[in-house]
């Protein structure tokens, strides 16, 4: 029969002895090992986990939320703690809250209303306050008041501000990384896969440096199916140019210059950017649903066009046989650039056309034959002149009057400015809606009247904003409109306050 021993600095193991002591000494070793098992395992280091548990239910019932797991360290005693951590916490992404749901902090802050605070039986109705210093207490602003107070820790699950990607957990602000669990940071590679390290893809980076016979559409490559993380920048008065495999333009066809700004292509968002350098830049996160042909408007020599992007490996062999074989097809008529209305979000349309092949000698050439074109600058802004002081609007009737009447309010970073004609128009990144009277995209034009417009909206910064649709008798234009001496105010957490109050204040 063996026994179990307890070995310095190892687990118990057998069997005892290759020799056979007397009964007396072996009673008296078989205690020393039960002994030395027990005490003395502080040597054999951290205690051990119990596998996972299951996930729990979300913590919220519509829009996003979190769900958490744990586990318990065995150990015996004198070993040390388990590394590692005892809960995990992941994202948990419901269907979207409906319109007009109270948020969550907003429930959290109104379970006090009513309730004797501060040490006095005084009341009062709370709402959330956001420019306290953590934001994941449970900050609340008393209505009426200059005063704010701290009731603990928010719940798990409760947004760490308005607009934020970040969860408040265990009284911490954790961001998803991209296998779901709050703070573990974890990222996609360039390939796009969790935590990889970018061994299966590959990194396509070439210069197009082709000065071309004519002026004219010429091809610069073919960016395949599958690409991500593309990038094309060039210095020089030409213009780029994008098509789909069915023949239409994205930007930049038919001899028409698009506006800079955000276009869906390919199943992907393409930037596209113009500065008075003169530069251009286009940047797409990808994939690519399918493939893109790249063009280059020649209207002068070209200086170099440098392209990237990362592409499947398995994807890289036909790429090279494809990028031979696209061309631009057809001639076209419109031999003068001119300048096109801003259409963001939209591809410009233009007439479908197949894409042939050519013999390998004249692939990189389009089918213009020799046809010059005068080359046209873009529309220079006009001249700043000294705008005078726009009218006081700042009090609550006039925050009050302006909520109640808009069809919009949300709080919007600037992103540029264009004039034109006699209005103004602003590029804004919605980051959080107060009111809606219909579907409001991430990014939108709002207009507002005149080259001077009141209140002026200086870009990169945030404001509060209540805007009017205006709509035209014949349906043909749909916009966003700020009015004269209207309501814009830079974001703060008091007007946010401040705007919440107003809400609550508007005759049904």
């Amino acid at each position: 029969m063996g026994f179990s021993v307890c070995l310095a600095g190892t687990r118990c193991m057998g069997p005892l002895c290759s020799h056979r002591p007397r009964p007396s000494q072996s009673l008296l070793l078989l205690l020393w090992t039960l002994l030395n098992c027990v005490l003395g395992s502080g040597a054999q280091g951290p205690g051990e986990w119990t596998p996972w548990g299951s996930w729990s239910r979300c913590s919220s019932s519509c829009g996003r939320g979190v769900s958490v797991r744990s586990r318990r360290c065995i150990r015996f005693p004198g070993e040390e703690p388990c590394s590692g951590i005892s809960h995990e916490y992941r994202l948990c992404q419901l269907p979207d809250c409906p319109p007009g749901a109270v948020p969550f902090r907003d429930i959290q802050c109104a379970l006090y209303n009513g309730r004797p605070v501060l040490g006095t039986q005084k009341t009062y109705e709370w709402i959330p306050f956001h420019g306290a210093p953590n934001q994941c207490d449970l900050n609340c602003l008393a209505e009426g008041h200059a005063f704010y107070h701290s009731f603990g820790r928010v719940l798990d699950g409760t947004p760490c501000s308005p607009g934020a990607h970040g969860l408040c957990v265990a009284g911490r602000c954790l961001s998803a990384g991209c296998d779901g669990v709050l703070g573990s940071g974890a990222l996609e590679d360039r390939c796009g896969r969790c935590g990889g390290a970018n061994d299966s893809c590959l990194f396509v980076q070439r210069v197009f440096r082709d000065a071309g016979a004519f002026a004219g559409y010429w091809n610069v490559t073919l960016i395949p199916e599958g690409a991500r993380h593309i990038r094309v920048a060039h210095r020089s008065r030409n213009h780029l140019a994008l098509m789909g495999v069915d023949g239409r333009y994205v930007l930049n066809g038919n001899w028409e210059v698009s506006p800079p700004g955000t276009y869906e292509a390919a199943g992907t968002r393409v930037v596209y950017t113009r500065a008075a350098v003169p530069e251009e830049t286009l940047r797409a996160t990808g994939p690519t649903s399918q493939d893109l042909l790249l063009q280059i408007l020649l209207q002068e020599p070209n200086p170099g066009i440098q392209f990237e992007f990362w592409l499947p490996r398995e994807r890289y062999g036909p790429f090279q046989l494809q990028t031979q074989a696209r061309v631009w097809p057809v001639r076209q008529r419109q031999p003068q650039l001119r300048e096109v209305e801003p259409r963001p979000l939209e591809a410009p349309t233009a007439p479908p056309a197949q894409i042939p092949t050519l013999a390998p000698g004249e692939a990189g050439r389009s089918g213009w034959g020799r046809q010059r074109v005068r080359p046209v600058p873009l529309t220079a802004p006009p001249p700043t002149d000294p705008c005078p002081p726009c009218p006081d609007t700042r009090g609550r009737a006039h925050r009050l009057l302006h909520y109640c009447g808009s069809d919009f309010v949300f709080q919007a970073r600037v992103l540029g400015r264009h004039r034109q004609a006699q209005e103004t128009r602003y590029e804004v990144r919605i980051q959080l809606i107060y009111k809606n009277r219909g579907p409001l995209r991430s990014q939108e034009y709002v207009w507002a009247p005149g080259h001077c417009p009141c209140p002026p909206l200086a870009p990169h910064q945030e404001y509060l904003l209540a805007i009017r649709r205006l709509v035209s008798p014949d349906g043909t234009q749909d916009r966003l409109l700020l009015p004269h001496a209207g309501y814009a105010r830079p974001w703060s957490p008091a007007e946010d306050s401040r705007i919440r109050l107003a809400a609550r204040r508007c005759p049904p």
